[in-house]
């Protein structure tokens, strides 16, 4: 009899009613920073609330199409792992810049469109770069990247940044609650609804919110059943050359966090990524970016929240996710429903928020574990790597007298630490060292034990037989 290959957890087909499950799961681990970049851009360009309405559905869209593009794939587009597709955080800044100083929104689209076509170009150039991410960098960039989001779980469980509530002790009182479900759920739920901790976690939160006033359906009511973004609704883009330098450089910055992604993905998953499939990842990002620019929406990355959730509920099936796109896409299209989620209360996510993203960080301490601190610099490398991925985090204005293509790069803690650590590890790994090689420790004569090893710095460790004793 012929017997069929193995299914790798990433390619395996989970019955529909966990599709859904998991999905939903994803989507509303990732709607608030979804809809967090029109908001914030479309306010600042004093937008009508029609038009802020029409962004938020338009983005919602291509998040959906984004994500596809990304689990599912063609040809060489898509890294086909289980990673969520949103607008960057990276971009708000230039983009706010862009729009309020009178480029308008068809300035911001024609940067847009050409930073999307740089990134499939580039795509093949940063592929070959994955030799200088050993588990020392991967592991570091996972534990930042987990680390800088914790703060954003922090502004969810206070009610949010800007709500006149921020900080009362019954927001941290729904979000400590939330954080207790999910893990009781965890600790004593059976397999499957274990995996859908975060799910359940946020169904009983808003069960919990709604009477006690933490809810508001208002939008609901008013928002459309249907809408439908229409290219170039906003006029025809406009090509100016100081905001496509300054997208460029955004870019840069998203293909560098979308590689720490990747790399943390591949690790959870057991699927590492190779140099081929990481500019697949890559021309996935710039492809949905040109999408953003052609359908009224911005640049697009991997989602960081969602590489946390995948790491806590250890499902790994890409279709799971590429389900929650499906779902993205529905929610983009019948703008009723994405208010009905959008009424969802910001401390119920903060709960749930900080056990995500804590997975991520923990991620990396577990990539970490393996790398050898021994007679190098690792520590090093690992201590100021975080250190600069936390210091834009900690103290948001630090770089605020810095050139604006300086505080691009420097004030999204993960790029920071990812850029430190690949340039620290270059320079005490890589480099002609003029000090002479670390002194090799002195084996005891007994013991029976592993023999110390010299390994490649930032590798993993390996173990080796002790030598033969000659008599």
């Amino acid at each position: 009899m012929a017997t069929t290959a193995p299914v790798h957890p990433v390619d395996e087909v989970p019955p529909v009613r966990q599709l859904a499950a998991f999905g939903l799961q994803h989507v509303l681990a990732m709607y608030a920073g979804a809809v967090a970049v029109p908001l914030i851009v479309g306010g600042a360009m004093k937008l009508s609330p029609a038009d802020l309405a029409y962004l938020i559905t338009a983005d919602l869209l291509v998040c959906g199409i984004a994500t596809l593009i990304q689990c599912v794939g063609f040809w060489r587009f898509g890294v086909r792992l289980p990673i969520m597709q949103g607008c960057t955080f990276a971009a708000v800044s230039p983009m706010v810049l862009i729009g309020t100083t009178g480029g308008g929104l068809p300035a911001i689209y024609g940067s847009v469109i050409v930073a999307g076509l740089a990134i499939v170009l580039l795509a093949p150039v940063f592929g070959r770069l994955l030799r200088f991410f050993p588990p020392l960098v991967t592991g570091t960039v996972i534990l930042v990247i987990g680390v800088s989001l914790l703060p954003v779980a922090g502004n969810w469980a206070a009610g949010g940044v800007g709500s006149a509530d921020f900080g009362e002790p019954k927001n941290i009182g729904l979000a400590a609650f939330v954080l207790v479900v999910v893990l009781g759920v965890q600790r004593f739920a059976p397999a499957f609804l274990s995996r859908i901790a975060v799910l359940i976690g946020i169904v009983v939160g808003l069960a919990v919110a709604v009477p006690f006033g933490f809810t508001d359906f208002d939008g609901v009511g008013t928002a459309d059943w249907v809408g439908i973004s229409t290219p170039f609704h906003f006029g025809a883009p406009v090509f100016e050359a100081s905001a496509i330098i300054s997208m460029l450089v955004v870019a840069l910055v998203t293909m560098t966090e979308t590689t720490g992604d990747l790399i943390a993905v591949g690790e959870m998953t057991g699927r590492k990524v190779e140099p081929r499939s990481l500019s697949d990842g890559l021309r996935a990002d710039g492809l949905s970016t040109v999408l953003g620019g052609v359908f009224n929406t911005f640049p697009y990355t991997a989602y960081a929240q969602n590489v946390g959730l995948v790491g806590m509920t250890r499902v790994r099936s890409r279709w799971v996710v590429a389900t929650a796109g499906g779902i993205l896409v529905l929610l983009g299209l019948l703008p009723k429903l994405g208010a009905v989620v959008a009424a969802v209360p910001a401390p119920v996510l903060g709960g749930a928020g900080l056990v995500m993203f804590g997975t991520v960080a923990a991620s990396g301490l577990r990539t970490l574990a393996g790398v050898d601190f021994k007679d190098n610099h690792n520590l090093t490398v690992v201590a100021v790597s975080v250190a600069m991925g936390v210091l834009p985090v900690g103290v948001p204005t630090i770089y605020e007298k810095f050139p604006d293509w300086f505080q691009t790069v420097m004030n999204s803690g993960i790029s920071a630490g990812c850029v430190t650590a690949i340039a620290l590890n270059l320079l005490f790994n890589h480099l002609p060292s003029t000090a002479g090689p670390a002194p090799r420790p002195i084996a005891l004569p007994h013991g029976g034990g592993e023999e110390p090893v010299e390994t490649s710095a930032g590798q993993s460790r390996e173990s080796r037989k002790p030598r033969e004793e000659t008599v």
